[in-house]
């Protein structure tokens, strides 16, 4: 990667658009892939609200698309797709590489590297895990709440490289807290020991974090499917630390009232990222002999939800 990489944002949503602004904020040549707020971006620009400090960005300083085939070729794809809609990914990514672009996907869950790896190759692939607690309020206005740092490692070989340290870099530079992880998978699965119950229970209950952590009931809930997303772990050959959850749940009482991203999903009636976040490590834990009951109650119970929603 050169020392001002052009970048693709694939997914200007919540993730997408407030990382991307932040790229652009600083002055990197970014191009972003929209589809619902497109003609509010073009007419309005974006309206960023941070606990790191708000800021705006005007038409003028968007390169906005509905398309990807109207879009250059690129040195960098951070892919930030809902999960759901993996299967577009082919016809939107491809259009956007040189021979030695860099995909570095942002996505929830597992699985996402291995999916865009089997399209576009390994050595392309790199893998990132996104901590922060943001909101796309309307049409061009994101609500950035908590958090705000990302983790990212290579697909192939070791998670670091002079690659992946270009990557952390380039969004350090831009006022985003980055890191590269040592071992991809793992801190796949760290990440996996948060989203699983609080995605999952905050769809399920439609509660909020706060709600979820605010009584002594709640907080063994979420404590005891924690549990068993480690045992997932393990079952995969990811021995995670033991303390995790404990030190997850203290860490989220900072967040407040926040809504989780599978929760909005489904009080707007669109599809769960239940494969990513929940299916996955059901089917890696069977394949190992493990059953975990918690985690397959919340697996099926929003695969009833989400069928719903199509009938």
């Amino acid at each position: 990667m050169n020392a001002g990489p052009s970048i693709a944002i694939v997914g200007a949503g919540a993730v997408g658009g407030y990382y991307g602004a932040r790229l652009a904020l600083h002055g990197y040549d970014v191009h972003f892939l929209l589809r619902s707020d497109y003609d509010a971006w073009r007419s309005r620009g974006l309206q960023v609200k941070s606990v790191a400090g708000d800021f705006q960005l005007p038409p003028s300083r968007l390169r906005a698309y509905n398309a990807a085939a109207a879009m250059p070729k690129v040195d960098l794809v951070i892919v930030t797709i809902k999960t759901t809609e993996n299967q577009r990914l082919p016809a939107l990514v491809a259009p956007l590489l040189k021979d030695e672009t860099t995909i570095l996907t942002l996505q929830n869950g597992l699985g996402n590297e291995e999916f865009l790896a089997g399209h576009f190759g390994a050595k392309r692939i790199v893998g990132g895990m996104a901590f922060v607690c943001i909101n796309r309020v309307s049409a061009g206005v994101i609500h950035h709440l908590d958090h705000g740092f990302v983790r990212v490692a290579e697909f192939v070989g070791a998670g670091r490289s002079a690659r992946s340290e270009a990557i952390a870099a380039m969004l350090s530079q831009s006022n985003v807290n980055a890191s590269v992880a040592d071992d991809l998978r793992a801190a796949r699965w760290d990440k996996q020991v948060w989203n699983v119950p609080f995605n999952g229970l905050g769809a399920l209950l439609d509660a909020t974090t706060d709600q979820l952590i605010g009584t002594s009931d709640g907080e063994r809930l979420v404590l005891a499917v924690m549990g068993e997303v480690l045992q997932a772990a393990r079952a995969d050959g990811v021995a995670l630390a033991a303390d995790a959850p404990q030190r997850k749940v203290h860490a989220t009482r900072s967040m407040g009232a926040y809504l989780t991203s599978t929760q909005i999903d489904r009080r707007l009636k669109k599809p769960m990222e239940i494969e990513a976040i929940f299916g996955h490590p059901v089917r890696r834990a069977r394949r190992a002999g493990l059953q975990l009951p918690l985690l397959e109650m919340l697996y099926f119970s929003l695969r009833v939800l989400d069928a719903q929603k199509v009938q």
